[in-house]
């Protein structure tokens, strides 16, 4: 049973929807794959997972031992004892791979007509499935379709990549719908749903078990501008919000733990301190199968160095394998127990650097404690405050900047401090290096064209020729030296905000952490087109936040 998260008042009287699209069946290519470099037939079951072994190539996956490792296990048991496969060292998937390929340029090359055709008809599949009727009141439905069979990927060193995502059929799925309206249909018959449900008290239309981990479920939700969602987003913004008026007590609080006699109540003073001061995420207990990963109450002894000065450093690989680095000043007494909880367990004995630094409380002690200081605060609920009162801080400091550009360079600085604090980073992107050359040209190119500008422009006002052409007008020369000098301008701007960001990933924050209204209103105060902050899914998410008045603040 998924744990749903909501609480048991009613959400809904009625609830129509199509249930969800399945992908297509598989349906053999044809093309064999070599085997110690003889070709080797397949079963189609056995062709499908040879196709997704083989589109893996020329990626960084077909490196990683583990990906391989998980992808072998699991191929093995559908090859069977008998089948003159016996090592995936001797396999060459290069004639599926040339094939796919072959396959992608095929489809690139269709006539327009056609490809409008094939879209129309994707179109005219999906419909149904777009949108739910919620007490008569039409609402889009987010993501409704079943993933395909794969090999999982997972982020960062997951210790489950290249295991191979079986199909989804409907006797794996539950569906939620109002009772006494038809159930929707699918197109394997012979199968029924595994469940069909009539509960009023959750919002989500149907679920199934993850293919790979099993504690874990896949949803169908409404889609982000939904009413639900919508009503979700206000009531956790606004339950951040109140966190200001708690926030001195709290401080007041956990300090004075600080000096308890009890071991385990200082621990949870000083994770809580740590949840406040660096936004870090709360860390629950992973099991084998899980990337090991995390956050504030599963950090080893080897995870933090206690330094002179009051500093200590935090490097531990957080969520996504993420990798969090980072000194920071501390109050001399959470300096003095970090130092105590690195070198004893609570009975006195030696800690070992694989050892938990808070020893005698997880994330579920710490959730119940911060909902004693505040009903319904938790790790995330501090989080969000964090990343959106350091949003409003910076935004509202004294600027100098004038034009759009520049404002808006200035918000995505802002941005990046708010990323930086919730540890949300990214590699550096493929193409960045190319995308900085070419930027790098055109300044320079535009450059050049402005220099001989200006040189034609000190010509122009003596009267003279430049290299031999007719004079122009001094007012029209200045005209477009001026519209060069802001063309220049702003490509500089540009090149410098994309170098700043190329390792930070700016969405997540405003996706989940920072309250739109702070955004909005900031945009309106300083006649900032809405546009050039939120793409066009922000815009529709956050679609309630949109009348809020530019004075309003955080």
């Amino acid at each position: 049973m998924p744990d749903q998260a909501e609480d048991k008042e009613a959400k809904w009287d009625t609830l129509v929807h199509s249930g969800v699209l399945f992908p297509p069946e598989y349906t053999s290519h044809g093309v064999q794959m070599l085997y110690d470099s003889k070709p080797v037939d397949l079963t189609l079951e056995q062709e499908e997972m040879a196709t997704a072994m083989a589109v893996m190539t020329g990626t960084q996956y077909l490196e990683r031992q583990q990906f391989l490792d998980n992808f072998w296990a699991d191929w093995k048991k559908v090859l069977g004892p008998k089948h003159a496969i016996r090592d995936l060292k001797k396999c060459d998937f290069t004639p599926i791979y040339e094939w796919h390929m072959a396959e992608r340029e095929r489809k690139k090359a269709l006539p327009k007509e056609e490809k409008d055709t094939m879209k129309k008809e994707k179109e005219e599949a999906e419909a149904k499935f777009k949108h739910a009727l919620v007490d008569d009141r039409k609402e889009q439905v987010g993501n409704f379709r079943v993933e395909p069979p794969g090999l999982f990927r997972g982020r960062g060193d997951h210790p489950k990549m290249g295991k191979f995502k079986r199909r989804i059929y409907p006797r794996d799925i539950t569906i939620n719908i109002g009772k006494g309206v038809a159930v929707p249909e699918h197109p394997y018959p012979g199968q029924k749903w595994k469940e069909v449900r009539h509960d009023n008290t959750v919002t989500w239309l149907a679920f199934w078990k993850d293919p790979i981990s099993a504690k874990d479920y896949k949803y169908v939700w409404l889609a982000a501008n939904s009413t639900f969602k919508s009503d979700s987003d206000l009531a956790k913004y606004e339950k951040a919000r109140k966190l200001k008026d708690y926030i001195g007590g709290i401080r007041k609080a956990y300090e004075k733990d600080w000096e308890s006699a009890d071991m385990r109540t200082r621990q949870m003073a000083v994770a809580l301190y740590f949840i406040d001061k660096l936004a870090l995420r709360a860390g629950h207990e992973k099991d084998e199968d899980e990337a090991d990963t995390v956050g504030c109450c599963t950090l080893k002894v080897e995870n933090v160095e206690v330094l002179e000065d009051n500093h200590i450093k935090f490097d531990f690989l957080g969520k996504d394998s993420i990798r969090y680095e980072n000194e920071v000043a501390v109050h001399p007494k959470v300096h003095s127990l970090v130092r105590q909880f690195c070198k004893t367990t609570k009975d006195n004995k030696i800690k070992k650097p694989d050892m938990d630094l808070f020893d005698t409380m997880d994330a579920t002690d710490l959730n119940k404690r911060l909902k004693d200081l505040m009903d319904g605060l938790s790790v995330k609920v501090f989080r969000t405050y964090n990343a959106s009162v350091t949003l409003d801080a910076l935004l509202h400091k004294e600027s100098t900047t004038s034009t759009v550009d520049e404002k808006k360079a200035e918000y995505d600085r802002a941005n990046k401090e708010v990323a930086i604090l919730c540890n949300h980073q990214r590699s550096v992107p493929k193409g960045h290096t190319g995308q900085m050359q070419k930027m790098e040209a055109k300044l320079l190119e535009h450059q050049q064209q402005l220099d001989a500008l200006e040189r034609e422009l000190t010509a122009a006002r003596k009267g003279k020729a430049f290299e031999g052409a007719k004079a122009r007008p001094v007012d029209s020369l200045e005209r477009q030296i001026e519209k060069k000098r802001d063309a220049l301008k702003k490509l500089e701007l540009n090149a410098k905000v994309k170098e700043d960001l190329k390792t930070v990933a700016l969405g997540t924050s405003k996706i989940n952490y920072l309250d739109p209204r702070i955004t909005v209103a900031w945009c309106k105060l300083h006649e900032v087109p809405i546009e050039k902050i939120f793409n066009k899914s922000l815009l529709s998410k956050f679609h309630w936040s949109m009348d809020i008045e530019p004075e309003w603040r955080f």
